[in-house]
């Protein structure tokens, strides 16, 4: 989020602690995280709910093969929508965390038949978990840079699927009425279907921004992960039929933020929206992203 969005103190909800977070990673396709950027502002007792959701469009079209009398599917990451709730809380001025939940409209993992190979599942929850972000370097000035540590562990809900613990580097700087903030992550999966594939993947996340009034920020975004680092894991069938997938996406975004109320105890919104285009034949060619984050 653009870094001048407003902190105000959290005094009346202190035991409010456990509630919503987590990206979206897939079961054997590439780690696909909710297409938002982690920052370095933390303030003990802040509390903000944050809302991300994306809806794709121009899904590729998935790679059929026989073998041996059975259908096999590629098993790239792809869903239609997308819809993550979040706790962020401020615990010191060095660290935060974030708790959350995840719904999605995945495409069917196993069809029964070819017809149903781009069919998708309804909307439901999959994922749960938390992040912890430490702050090493905090940006303490307007021309100024910055550096943080994060770590997430994202639960899968649905049996057969890889859980993910992800680890990776913050980097930040603000420059006048510009900022960038780029987020580095190898993920690696865990558990899921036997035999295990517990791959090592590596994401980004990055914002270039620009203020253009007190309310108005405009960035340009870019998100991608690519598939399996060397040979990491163990390749299943699909993987072995069809490779890997990397997936890339960049694109426009306008952020909107205002004061609800008045000193401290005001309430700080956040809404933006933009798209983001596909860069290479494995990502939909168009995800509408947008978000609402509330500070308390």
């Amino acid at each position: 989020m653009p870094p001048t969005t407003l902190r105000s103190q959290w005094r009346r909800m202190g035991a409010l602690s456990v509630f919503l977070f987590i990206p979206a990673w897939a079961l054997a396709g590439p780690s696909i995280g909710q297409f938002e950027v982690k920052d370095l502002e933390s303030e003990p007792g802040s509390l903000e709910f944050q809302s991300q959701n994306a809806h794709m469009f121009g899904q590729p079209r998935r790679a059929v093969k026989e073998e041996n009398g059975e259908f096999e599917y590629d098993d790239n990451s792809v869903t239609k929508q997308r819809h993550a709730m979040e706790l962020e809380f401020g615990i010191t001025p060095r660290w935060k965390s974030r708790v959350g939940i995840e719904f999605e409209k995945e495409r069917i993992d196993d069809p029964d038949s070819p017809a149903q190979a781009n069919a998708y599942a309804d909307l439901k929850l999959t994922e749960i978990g938390g992040e912890l972000i430490a702050i090493i370097d905090p940006i303490e000035e307007d021309d100024d840079w910055g550096f943080g540590l994060v770590t997430e562990y994202e639960h899968a809900l649905e049996d057969g699927e890889a859980s993910t613990l992800l680890f990776g580097s913050i980097i930040q700087t603000n420059q006048g009425p510009w900022w960038a903030n780029v987020n580095l992550y190898l993920v690696k999966h865990l558990g899921g279907d036997r035999p295990r594939d517990e791959k090592l993947d590596f994401a980004y996340a990055s914002q270039f921004g620009r203020h253009l009034s007190e309310h108005w920020h405009a960035t340009i975004e870019a998100y991608g992960t690519v598939d399996r680092l060397g040979d990491s894991g163990r390749r299943n069938e699909e993987a072995r039929l069809f490779g890997d997938h990397d997936q890339h996406r960049l694109g426009p975004l306008l952020y909107y933020t205002t004061e609800l109320g008045r000193g401290d105890d005001g309430t700080a919104l956040l809404v933006g929206a933009g798209f983001l285009f596909g860069l290479n034949d494995n990502t939909p060619n168009t995800t509408f992203k947008w978000t609402v984050e509330v500070e308390f």
